[in-house]
């Protein structure tokens, strides 16, 4: 019997493939997006933009003292890329995310896409998958009930309306696994009356296709969305390929001016092969997923108050086969599972005078499911899991402008988990308004993440005595808008300190390994970023982030560096762009890095009001490297494709 879920075959999406946001920090918020043909008036004009991830309300970005990353729907269409997580890579500075092929990521293991913010996010350990970021969808939690990481192959782009990262710890607010920081994906909402239909249809390198229908409506009061697609591809290595397919709807009411109600349900099912790594390729190492959530929402907007009331649901059903290696007998079980997470969350946010804003929430979150393995002999099965546990959780955050140069924030969570007990998660920051589109922010939150199921009871070395991951976090910020809003920069540097983190150590008390509370962490580094527009056509942009790690994880880059420039003109745009990746541990065993550099082009004309082509190339330097030790990664790759927009 294995003692973890190996997964299949997947995917590699890193490019630029289309206009990607300047540089995705707190000031590209309140800022179109890189790639949009405002003029610089207009960019001016829109610095009191909103966001919802750094609060539970819209709230103004300039008024937070954290980091906040904002991806547009316009970006993640041009992108072509069916998950939203290599636009990410390259819009996000501090942010990085594995993958090992053309498209897919997996479930576990190798196979699961590694994800981090400042080098937070799987375990100190080889082959854990990201526990330590959370990915939410319109703000609630998103990952399987027994493993406790999120399914990479559900963030998809086809959803989103947008997508704001949190750098950093975002406890307060979203509790357990939030730790290193948050990837929000917000859902589309129609918001003037018509009717858009869209479609996309692309194929490339290694039999890839993919497709896409999209329908929003909105007719007075009511609004939907609709949206499918399908997706596949041979891959770049035998026994690696991978197809997907799922849809997404989405209902909304305004009942009035102040009180509206949607609700939303997404499913995606994908089946993928894993080759395993090259120097012990695997056969019929397969995986069938399913993956389904659903939600329902109470919202209301006054003056002086805004709330909501919501319930939501997810779920997944796996069927895994292990595979074989050369010389072994094919394994004669298969490991099936079903994990659920269900919850209520309420929040209202109020201002009680001039300057304030108070907002207090309650969450509730079921999660669990069951593990086991069938055995194809004589069809009896051994359960490895069969396990349920319940968080409760009360916030409160406190915001207060002092003048007009000021703003002051505080929070405070008060989390119960029915295993392990009670967490108390303060933070606080201030935000500082200074003349010439100038702000000075400083931030201090405390991090956690529960034990999940599977370290806890599922596989050994399984502890059940094990307690939270904790850290700190501190931050200070600069950012400014120059030359009439064409030229924007930000920087920023951190400290991260933690202890705690579960480790697979020698058991004390007897043998073999056993998972401990004995890992540390101690993370420091800075980031920057730059854009500026020279005109209408001519936009260029760039981020870096440097990162020094006590306690190297994987996929946590010392240097990341991601340059582009976006042109636009007429019926034609094109945008390119180059990632520099260095210091990228790839096994931590032998302490094994990488060091690659990624050029990527794109090009589209548009033929018609609503017929355009398009075409992009990825890695056009054909580099050898690999990002998780034994997955060497695609050479050169080239896709093209026509959407149509009614």
């Amino acid at each position: 019997m294995k003692k973890s879920i190996s997964a299949a075959a997947v995917a590699f999406g890193l490019f630029m493939a289309g206009p990607v946001p300047a540089n995705g920090s707190v000031a590209s918020e309140s800022r179109p997006a890189a790639g949009n043909e405002a003029a610089p008036a207009e960019r001016k004009d829109t610095i009191s933009q909103v966001v919802v991830t750094g609060t539970r309300n819209e709230t103004d970005v300039r008024h937070l003292p954290m980091t906040v990353s904002v991806v547009e729907r316009k970006t993640l269409e041009n992108s072509v890329s069916t998950s939203v997580l290599p636009v990410l890579n390259n819009a996000v500075p501090g942010f990085y995310s594995t993958s090992r092929g053309l498209l897919g990521y997996g479930v576990s293991d190798g196979s699961a896409v590694q994800m981090s913010v400042r080098g937070i996010g799987g375990s100190v350990q080889a082959g854990i998958p990201t526990t330590g970021v959370l990915v939410l969808i319109d703000g609630h939690p998103q990952y399987m009930g027994l493993m406790g990481h999120p399914i990479s192959d559900a963030c998809q782009t086809m959803i989103a309306e947008r997508v704001e990262v949190l750098r950093g710890p975002a406890s307060v607010l979203y509790g357990s696994h939030a730790m290193g920081g948050v990837v929000n994906i917000v859902t589309r909402r129609m918001q003037e009356n018509g009717i858009r239909t869209s479609a996309d249809l692309a194929g490339g390198s290694y039999g890839t296709f993919l497709g896409e229908v999209s329908n929003t409506i909105r007719k007075d009061r009511f609004s939907s969305v609709f949206s499918a697609s399908y997706n596949r591809t041979d891959g770049h290595r035998e026994n690696m390929g991978f197809e997907q397919y799922g849809g997404y709807v989405k209902l909304g009411y305004d009942f009035t001016d102040n009180w509206k109600v949607w609700a939303d349900a997404n499913l995606t099912h994908f089946n993928a092969s894993n080759p395993g790594p090259v120097y012990a390729p695997l056969t019929d190492c397969d995986q069938k997923i399913t993956r389904g959530m659903a939600t329902i929402a109470v919202e209301n907007d006054y003056d002086r108050t805004s709330g909501s009331l919501s319930f939501f649901y997810n779920w997944g059903d796996h069927w895994i086969n292990d595979g074989y290696s050369a010389g072994e007998a094919p394994l004669d079980y298969r490991f099936i599972s079903f994990d659920q997470m269900y919850g209520v969350s309420w929040y209202q946010s109020a201002r009680l005078f001039e300057g304030n804003r108070l907002t207090l929430g309650f969450d509730y979150f079921h999660f669990g499911g069951e593990s086991r393995n069938e055995y194809l002999t004589d069809g009896h099965a051994e359960v490895l899991a069969d396990k349920a546990v319940d968080e409760y959780a009360a916030y409160l955050d406190f915001r207060q402008d002092i003048g007009k140069w000021i703003t002051m924030d505080a929070g405070i969570r008060v989390d119960h988990h029915s295993t392990v007990g009670t967490e108390l998660v303060p933070q606080a920051g201030i935000a500082v308004h200074l003349p010439e589109n100038a702000g000075l922010k400083f931030m201090a939150s405390k991090g956690y993440r529960n034990p999940t199921i599977r370290e806890m009871y599922m596989f050994p070395p399984q502890n059940s005595d094990l307690e939270p991951e904790r850290l700190w976090s501190y931050e200070l910020s600069a950012s400014q808008d120059l030359v009439d809003g064409k030229l924007h920069y930000e920087a920023n540097v951190f400290y991260i300190n933690g202890d705690n983190l579960i480790m697979r150590l020698p058991n004390p008390s007897g043998s073999g390994m056993l998972n401990q509370n004995s890992g540390k962490i101690e993370n420091w580094g800075a980031e920057a970023a730059l854009s500026y527009r020279f005109n209408p056509v001519w936009n260029i942009y760039g981020n870096y982030s440097w990162l020094h790690m006590e306690n190297p994880v994987l996929a946590s880059p010392r240097h990341k560096l991601y340059v582009g420039a976006d042109f636009t003109k007429g019926r034609w745009s094109a945008s390119t762009g180059i990632q520099y990746i260095s210091g990228l541990y790839t096994d931590l065993a032998s302490s094994a890095t990488e060091e690659y550099v990624l050029w990527d082009l794109r090009c589209s004309f548009r033929i018609l009001d609503w017929l355009s082509v398009y075409a992009k190339g990825e890695n056009l330097l054909a580099q050898r490297y690999e990002i998780m030790s034994g997955y060497p990664m695609p050479r050169a790759t080239v896709l093209a494709g026509l959407r149509l927009d009614f």
